[in-house]
């Protein structure tokens, strides 16, 4: 009898069995045990509630929007009234003293600190600006300063839990809370549309309760330590925290747009600010959906996790022993021996202050951020004197900043694509500043020109704020950025105090007996020359910062390149074991 002759399809048989023996054991994946999940799940709570903490102690952003009102009760000069917003950024200057109480009491004692804070600092002006009490201006002064001061407190709370909860992935962690405090003033114009629209003191009142009514909604996650579950390979944790930050990310992207449609929506404020509560809760709900994605739909999952992913996560205790055992990465300039500073070495003040690098990035941050922070202190009285809404130019750029802090993490995600070091994307960052204040000088009178150029320095600001904790980090070391990230930002207030001087007597200079309304000792002034001088000033000045970011990207461009490729050689090897997302 001849043998049968096997066709192709017998050959391919026995590979079709692997692969259905494959398939089997990955339809055999069961869940978790509940306990399990919702061990995992608890992890995420912390991380969600940094985001709302974030979400309503951006307080400082929202002052434009109540400024006239209150510079109108308590009678005073567009000068003192500067004065005030420069209070509030100078509690930045205090930010050291949340680190020194975090050494003697728990993190929930800082955090309801902070709330008392806020609490008392607003509490009291709302009570000044509706008339119940009556203070001195240097009373009201010190009540900004409580509050500012507030806000370091809160940012630093935030800050801890992103690193104690998320050893592994504290940046992506830390990008995602931060940007949350964009949109801090575009929440509370939502409230303040759905609450009582004529009434601009409403801002302070918020101010004053928000942040305490989400700490206590918050307590929970912060006295609760969820452990990691040992019985959890480290690719599947990895892969898992991947997934679930894609949702945050896309919700936090979905959130800003919510807010910034609603600005200009004529549906019911009620239900835009419904709905606006509802996207930051559902982020509870991310992990459960990652949940449902690998245990639920394991074909989709199995095609996914062998394809490419825009999210590399990697395991960071790794990165800093192989970063220990390359050599030291020389910045440009420094090779003279003894004098010698190396890419993540820790900085001393004394040697900070003696780098050339710092003192570039010092002027690009004075010359880029700083005046977009003091813009958005000026918001009310620039829509003021051009006959603008306010509300609708905080809103505006509130959301925009948000923007901006997400796409601080674009060299994390877009490395691959652009090789672009992080003050490369600094430099590019700072460009939209200069072109908008020259927009708002040749037509700030129209409408679209107006929101146009609030919502470019709105993108710039927001992305150095957030990015500029990571540079430091790159450059003067990580351990040290605490200290020297608080050095860096001493320019806030300084830059407060300078800029916001000189658009307040540029104000009052331009404000004529024709155009000029008096409240009390206060001046109003209307019509364009009021700011013109103003933005051409800052606009030339953000030129500044362009130029001083360009020179220092130059500088660290070599040490970025060899950093990437000393990484690069290591990669291969240490990373075998990485699964692919």
């Amino acid at each position: 009898m001849r043998p049968r002759i096997r066709d192709a399809s017998d050959k391919l048989r026995p590979n079709r069995a692997s692969f259905d023996d494959d398939d089997a054991k990955f339809h055999r994946k069961h869940l978790p045990p509940l306990r399990t999940m919702f061990g995992r799940w608890r992890k995420w709570t912390v991380l969600v509630a940094a985001i709302w903490i974030q979400a309503s102690t951006g307080t400082n952003f929202d002052f434009s929007a109540y400024s006239s009102h209150l510079k109108s009760v308590l009678g005073v000069s567009q000068v003192r009234l500067n004065y005030l917003a420069v209070a509030s950024d100078l509690g930045k200057a205090f930010g050291w003293s949340s680190g020194i109480a975090l050494g003697y009491f728990p993190l929930s004692v800082v955090l309801f600190a902070a709330a008392a804070m806020g609490f008392v600092g607003y509490g009291v002006q709302w009570l000044v600006i509706t008339n119940i009490i009556t203070l001195p201006y240097s009373l009201v002064f010190l009540c900004c300063l409580l509050a500012g001061l507030s806000i370091c407190w809160f940012n630093t709370a935030c800050f801890i839990l992103c690193i104690r909860h998320f050893p592994n992935n504290r940046a992506l962690a830390l990008s995602l809370t931060v940007s949350f405090n964009g949109i801090s003033a575009a929440l509370y114009s939502l409230a303040f549309n759905a609450i009582n629209p004529s009434s601009s003191n409403l801002y302070l009142l918020l101010n004053s309760l928000v942040p305490l009514v989400v700490s206590f909604a918050a307590l929970y996650p912060v006295l609760s330590k969820p452990s990691i579950d040992p019985t959890t390979p480290d690719s599947e944790s990895r892969r898992h925290d991947s997934h679930v930050f894609t949702i945050l990310n896309v919700l936090a992207v979905m959130t800003s747009f919510h807010l910034l449609l609603s600005s200009s929506s004529t549906s019911s404020a009620r239900l835009n600010l419904l709905g606006a509560i509802v996207l930051l809760v559902f982020p509870l709900c991310a992990p459960l959906l990652v949940y449902a994605r690998d245990y639920f739909l394991p074909v989709i999952n199995h095609r996914l996790t062998h394809e490419s992913s825009g999210y590399v996560m990697l395991n960071i205790d790794e990165l800093k022993s192989q970063k220990a055992s390359v050599s030291g990465y020389e910045l440009v300039g420094t090779a003279k021996e003894g004098n010698i500073v190396r890419l993540g070495d820790e900085h001393s003040f004394r040697l900070l202050i003696s780098r050339l690098e710092f003192w570039l990035y010092y002027i690009a941050y004075f010359c880029g951020g700083t005046i977009g922070l003091v813009y958005s202190n000026n918001l009310g009285q620039i829509a003021q004197s051009l006959g603008q809404n306010s509300t609708t130019l905080v809103t505006i750029y509130s959301s925009f900043s948000f923007f901006g802090r997400l796409l601080s993490a674009a060299p994390d995600f877009m490395h691959k694509r652009y090789r672009l070091t992080r003050t490369g994307w600094f430099a590019i960052a700072l460009l939209p500043t200069p072109i908008a204040f020259f927009l708002l000088a040749v037509s700030s009178s129209q409408q679209t020109a107006l929101q146009t150029a609030t919502a470019l320095i709105g993108l710039s600001s927001g992305f150095i704020f957030a990015a500029a904790v990571s540079i430091t980090s790159d450059l003067f070391g990580p351990n040290s950025v605490g200290v020297n990230h608080n050095i860096l930002i001493t320019n806030i207030p300084i830059g407060s105090l300078l800029y916001g001087y000189i658009a307040a007597s540029i104000y009052e200079a331009n404000a004529s007996p024709e155009i000029t309304l008096f409240v009390s000792d206060s001046i109003v002034c209307l019509g364009r020359d009021c700011y013109f001088k103003t933005f051409m000033f800052w606009g030339f000045l953000s030129i500044l910062g362009v130029v001083s970011s360009l020179l220092l990207y130059i500088r660290t461009k070599p040490v970025y390149n060899r950093l990437e490729q000393d990484q690069g050689s290591i990669t291969p090897s240490s990373h075998k074991d990485l699964d692919p997302l």
